[in-house]
């Protein structure tokens, strides 16, 4: 079973967080399932970008992008090249670690 860490932001998920997956789970869901508040504006149906994340170890083990997600990912705020939308990267066999953005493009989130 493959471990999902979750990285500090100092913001909305204050210390680093180690889950346990399963394989063909989204990091999103995963996320949610344990209480970890990643915003999904569009309610997991890739039609936003509010679930941005960064890979920053295991983004080759996760399941390939499609086209509809990278041209959502290119309205993300702190994009680089191992972004990824959480509702849609899927956990493979390996660990992931991934960095959620404390800020996203979602103008309807009331201040």
């Amino acid at each position: 079973m493959p471990k999902i860490t979750f990285l500090s932001n100092n913001k909305t998920i204050l210390n680093d967080i180690v889950i346990n997956a399963k394989s063909g789970e989204t990091i999103l869901d995963v996320a949610l399932k344990n209480n970890i508040n990643i915003e999904h504006a569009c309610e997991k149906s890739c039609a936003c970008s509010t679930c941005h994340c960064i890979v920053i170890k295991g983004f080759h083990t996760l399941s390939n992008m499609t086209e509809k997600e990278e041209d959502l990912l290119d309205k993300a705020w702190g994009l680089n090249q191992y972004s990824r939308l959480g509702c849609q990267a899927k956990i493979g066999d390996q660990e992931v670690t991934v960095e959620i953005p404390y800020y996203t493009v979602n103008y309807n989130k009331p201040m």
